[in-house]
């Protein structure tokens, strides 16, 4: 883990695409800014963990059926 200090109003850049800023800090709360590429997810922590654990729980309901889709209605001359 690359551990850093920054100051209000700085900021950090990985891969030359996302840049992290510190916004404002609030006693013991810092916010954050982040840009990022649309295509780079970003999520907090504990969102991350939850798609994950949804992921995995539909992953294991293979035989989970589909609901059937009504037929189209046939052509009238």
């Amino acid at each position: 883990m690359l551990i850093l200090s920054r100051k209000l109003g700085e900021s950090i850049v990985i891969d030359g695409k996302i840049t992290v800023k510190i916004l404002r800090v609030d006693g013991d709360v810092v916010k954050i800014g982040i840009e990022a590429p649309v295509t780079v997810p970003v999520h907090r922590q504990e969102v991350y963990e939850e798609i994950q654990r949804n992921n995995e729980q539909a992953l294991m309901k293979p035989n989970m059926s589909l609901p059937k889709l009504a037929k189209p209605p046939t052509e009238q001359k």
